[in-house]
């Protein structure tokens, strides 16, 4: 793929999170004798492993995890991607809150999400969050930051994210986090293009896709043309399934239309290393929710290896 704009020098990136008041020396804001001590989640011991959602158990709201720190320790999955969308959740000791529940429920954080990208006009609002979302995965022990677009056409469009993405890249490799585009159905990160117009902009090992298989299919995107056109780029996947094509609207794996085995197989194939991540969000039925995301689990751990 080509690299257009990563051209600019380092210097003027590193001049643009001084700007931002976020240079990388002062981005080490939290102790660093916590960082030592953390489990290393920032790749799985084994080469694909299952992981799941806060969402699943949370929904949108902000529930400061406690529905989520009481339903997956009864589950089998033991790694956690953490939906950071809420101020608590990211200040220094809701990052703490999080850290000491994993711990004292044996869970491994493995990624953190972060509210969209988005921003008309000036954009260094939107970077120094992104930023300190890095932050709060290294302090939490992982390597993984992850953020979709918003609405179609809003917040500047697909053109801010690009340029945001633009500045991110240089710090992403510096800190050694990586940046994950989530695909959503009518965003700014939708279709196969978007994703084309990204990476012709930047082209960084540490900035990649996450597959997000039912808003693909929700934007009537065909799975498997992504996995040939971006293989080397998806470095995470969330598996979940759709009730119909062109509408995301979560069901039970296997009640809607969406491949997960075919792109997970298909991925494999690739050499695919790094998380399944089963995101049914909101959760469909709360009664039957335990049982839903066990199966789920069991549906999905033949692929772990």
């Amino acid at each position: 793929m080509k690299n257009v704009n990563l051209q600019d020098s380092t210097h003027d990136r590193r001049k643009f999170l001084k700007k931002a008041g976020l240079g990388l020396a002062s981005l080490a804001s939290f102790p660093p004798d916590s960082l030592r001590n953390l489990p290393d989640s920032s790749s799985p011991a084994k080469k694909v492993e299952l992981a799941i959602a806060t969402i699943t158990c949370d929904g949108f709201g902000d529930e400061n995890f406690e529905k989520a720190f009481e339903i997956i320790p009864q589950l089998p999955f033991k790694n956690v991607e953490f939906n950071c969308w809420y101020a608590r959740n990211l200040t220094p000791s809701g990052i703490r809150s999080i850290q000491e529940r994993c711990e004292r429920h044996h869970l491994t954080p493995i990624c953190v999400q972060g509210s969209s990208f988005g921003a008309e006009g000036n954009i260094i609002k939107d970077v120094t969050h992104k930023l300190w979302n890095m932050q709060a995965a290294k302090q939490l022990g992982c390597r993984r930051v992850k953020f979709t677009g918003s609405g179609r056409g809003k917040a500047g469009g697909p053109e801010a994210v690009v340029e945001i993405v633009r500045e991110l890249a240089p710090a992403a490799e510096e800190m050694d986090v990586l940046l994950l585009l989530e695909n959503h159905a009518n965003n700014n990160i939708e279709f196969i293009e978007d994703y084309e117009k990204i990476f012709e902009a930047v082209d960084s090992a540490h900035v990649g896709i996450c597959m997000d298989n039912a808003h693909f299919n929700g934007s009537h995107v065909d799975l498997m043309e992504v996995v040939d056109r971006f293989h080397e780029k998806i470095l995470h996947i969330d598996i979940k399934d759709t009730e119909k094509m062109g509408v995301h609207k979560v069901v039970n794996f296997g009640q809607g239309v969406t491949d997960n085995d075919g792109v997970i197989q298909k991925m494999l194939e690739h050499g695919y290393e790094g998380y399944l991540l089963v995101e049914m969000a909101p959760p469909i039925n709360e009664a039957t929710l335990v049982n839903d995301l066990t199966r789920a689990y069991q549906l999905f751990e033949k692929y772990q290896k």
